[in-house]
């Protein structure tokens, strides 16, 4: 027999259109198809190429027909400066995830998808993405562009490591960095031309080394052929030119973040730089004392969240947090929290999502960094890898740690260590609990003895 759950009074109300003035966009490289109501309710089907003036006469256009509310698919990047346009115009643009919606079966063109996004909108079934306000895009670029250079300074190390192979020079394994003060004055001078162990050794300040003097006068000890040391000299110029784009895109970056602090009360004060020697991929600016003020609370205070993690998260979802009602919210954007499969009121499994969001994955790189961490959040870590893995635990530390980034920002409060700490009687029941499985698989029990002092 069924069993009635719930019951309405009166017919059944069909789906209303919500919003009269709105558009469904269908975005594609070089052909954009329009479908929007105008003023006198009648639905126009519109198509404009990809070039700029096209598309801001289909911005006129959508503006002068009484359209407000404009929907778009994500396609690629192909979107991004179409979404400028519209925003500049003064429409309210959505962005919309494809995986959200569907089209009819045996229905994909690209007339078909405007029209579907158009009807969906004008319903209010459609969900925007987040993004972010222009501010934080123009961030997130020049983050983009220096951590590509990033990328490519170290694959320039790793072509200067197997040249010093091939000349069969054993620095590069006596000295831990290479890429530091004693490791660079080493490597220029041989691309100089010197060839002389004891010379080389006399331009660098041995005692600051852990090696030996005398390993490192055997490790220089090689075959310093005329086309190794050119091609050393030609990647160290590269090494050169690649720092010098990455401390450019540092000065842009911090123009942006003054650009953050134009509206708050310590804008006045002077940011003070960092030291003139800066460890290798570090910020020369003091991007802490920056983030402190602009979010109002240091987030580096969290065990694995660094400086420059919290910018590449700020980036993404900037400083204000009302967008996401509760961290649960935060959480499922970030594609952190669990999604239980069921069928059939039983459980089958978990969803596997994949995401490019740059927030999740510095949260998740910084929860990879807990298995070494003695805190709380370290205890975590280790207990949930030897329980169900380190994938899960990687997740799981990450959604903690994004619960703890989202109070912070959003209640402009501090770091409290103490709310992680476990309850050490629950860590004790916990241990006893261990302990007493154990016996029991092996057939033997546990009995509490009162243990009296001598």
């Amino acid at each position: 027999m069924a069993k009635l759950l719930k019951q309405t009074q009166g017919p059944v109300q069909q789906l209303a259109v919500l919003r009269h003035d709105t558009a469904g966009i269908d975005v594609g490289s070089m052909l954009m198809m329009v479908s929007y109501t105008d003023t006198c309710g009648n639905q126009c089907l519109a198509e404009s190429t990809g070039f700029t003036s096209d598309i801001i006469a289909l911005a006129k256009t959508l503006k002068e027909s009484g359209v407000k509310h404009v929907a778009m698919e994500a396609t690629g990047v192909y979107w991004m400066s179409f979404y400028e346009v519209l925003e500049n115009h003064g429409l309210e643009v959505i962005l919309t995830n494809p995986r959200h919606f569907k089209n009819v079966a045996a229905q994909k063109t690209d007339v078909k998808d405007c029209q579907w996004i158009h009807q969906l909108h004008a319903h209010g079934l459609l969900r925007a993405s987040h993004i972010a306000t222009e501010v934080y895009r123009e961030l997130k670029s020049y983050l983009h562009e220096r951590t590509i250079l990033q990328k490519q300074k170290s694959d320039t190390l790793n072509r200067i490591h197997r040249v010093l192979t091939l000349m069969n020079i054993k620095v590069q394994h006596l000295i831990s960095d290479i890429e530091g003060v004693a490791g660079m004055q080493l490597l220029r001078a041989i691309a100089g031309g010197i060839q002389d162990a004891k010379q080389l050794l006399g331009m660098i300040n041995i005692k600051a080394l852990k090696a030996t003097a005398e390993d490192l006068e055997l490790s220089l000890q090689g075959f310093y052929k005329e086309q190794f040391v050119s091609i050393l000299g030609h990647q160290l110029a590269a090494y050169d030119f690649y720092k010098a784009e990455m401390k450019a895109y540092e000065t842009l970056i911090e123009k942006v973040l003054i650009k953050l602090l134009g509206e708050e009360q310590d804008a006045l004060k002077p940011v003070a730089r960092k030291t003139k020697y800066v460890r290798k991929n570090q910020y020369s600016i003091n991007l802490k004392e920056y983030l402190q003020r602009i979010l109002g609370t240091d987030v580096t205070q969290v065990d694995g969240l660094d400086e420059i993690s919290v910018l590449e998260i700020m980036s993404v979802t900037g400083k204000e947090m009302q967008k996401w009602p509760t961290a649960e919210h935060f959480v499922s954007w970030l594609n952190l929290d669990p999604r239980p499969k069921k069928s059939g009121g039983k459980m089958l499994g978990h969803q596997k999502r994949f995401t490019s969001n740059v927030a999740t994955q510095a949260f998740r790189m910084a929860a990879q960094t807990m298995w070494s961490n003695k805190g709380a959040l370290g205890q975590l870590y280790r207990r949930l890898a030897a329980k169900k893995g380190a994938k899960i635990a990687i997740k799981a530390v990450a959604r903690k740690l994004a619960v703890i980034y989202y109070h912070m920002v959003k209640n402009k409060s501090t770091f409290d260590k103490q709310r992680l700490q476990m309850d050490p009687r629950q860590d004790e029941r916990r241990k006893i609990a261990k302990i007493r499985k154990m016996a029991e698989r092996y057939g033997f029990g546990l009995q509490p003895i009162t243990v009296t002092s001598l």
